[in-house]
């Protein structure tokens, strides 16, 4: 039976995430120091100690969840003897994750892939001022009336206002400019759309805000090497596969500014044959909207000790 890997993104983060599996593995341990020596920082100890306000700051957020998420792999691969190539056909991550994705399938290296999402992260945050920029999930709605919704408060306000994230049917994710946003949130109440969340965030991800950041990150993705992954990776900009490190690398710029098409790479795997999907780090948000996406598509979580030995009872 096909199976995917799949690899959260922001949101996910909570203080003591990846302790137990550090505690527990040597192989969590080793990619926990190889992070903190590739960023000069004691990322492992912010992870596993907070403060939780530090730890939800977007440059530490990122690299931190990406580092769980392979952490949880290395120990799978570690107690199972097996790489990933010989229990998953795909990879797919959630924004911040196709990072954690690409590092798993080895297209980059562990402390790149930790290097570049600090960068992500400080350039994200940089690109708009704290307090002019927001988020909200309409939840209800399509993703077609949420685009309508979106290009009608960006009109009527004259500023930025798009979709950052199509994650399930009826949650959808608008981002922009604070009254811009506020104002998609009001147009959504008048067409009788039940709820709409401010989501707490310290900027507007996936928007043409963001373009400060998508060049940043040409740069920087210029000057790293990235081999073709083992397995093909299911992009975020397409929600098709792809294997080839120069159109990888396009993608994860185009990333930044772009929708985050989840619900539909989630049904792109499963045209492919995925029936079952595997989310390794921290939380369970995806599997949850596995689920909602697809409800014959098998979904389970691994991120503590516990876990892992479920999982390799079914892995191996």
């Amino acid at each position: 039976m096909t199976r995917a890997f799949l690899f959260p993104g922001q949101g996910s983060q909570a203080v003591g995430m990846g302790q137990a599996l550090a505690q527990s593995f040597p192989a969590a341990r080793l990619v926990f120091e190889e992070v903190d020596e590739a960023l000069k920082q004691k990322l492992s100890k912010l992870m596993f100690e907070g403060p939780e306000a530090d730890l939800t700051l977007t440059e530490n957020a990122q690299p931190a969840l990406m580092a769980v998420s392979i952490a949880t792999l290395r120990v799978l691969e570690g107690e199972g003897h097996f790489r990933l190539a010989d229990k998953a056909a795909y990879v797919a991550g959630h924004s911040l994750g196709e990072y954690s994705a690409l590092a798993a399938a080895g297209a980059f290296s562990l402390s790149d892939a930790a290097r570049l999402l600090k960068l992500r992260g400080q350039a994200m945050q940089k690109a708009v001022p704290v307090g002019e920029g927001a988020m909200a999930a309409l939840l209800g709605p399509d993703l077609e009336q949420v685009q309508k919704i979106a290009q009608q408060a960006a009109a009527e306000t004259k500023l930025v206002c798009g979709v950052a994230n199509d994650n399930s049917p009826g949650q959808v994710v608008v981002s922009g400019a604070k009254a811009a946003v506020e104002r998609a949130m009001a147009i959504a109440a008048e067409q009788g759309v039940k709820r709409s969340v401010l989501l707490p965030v310290s900027a507007p991800f996936h928007c043409a805000l963001m373009q400060p950041a998508a060049d940043a990150m040409a740069e920087a993705l210029e000057k790293t090497k990235i081999d073709q992954p083992v397995v093909p990776v299911v992009a975020n900009v397409t929600a098709q596969p792809v294997s080839d490190p120069a159109t990888i690398a396009k993608l994860l710029v185009s990333q930044v500014t772009a929708t985050v098409r989840w619900r539909e790479s989630v049904l792109a795997m499963k045209s492919l044959g995925v029936a079952k999907t595997v989310e390794l780090g921290a939380g369970k948000v995806l599997a949850g909207l596995v689920k909602r996406i697809d409800k014959e598509i098998e979904a389970s979580s691994v991120g503590t000790p516990a876990d892992v030995e479920a999982a390799l009872k079914v892995l191996v």
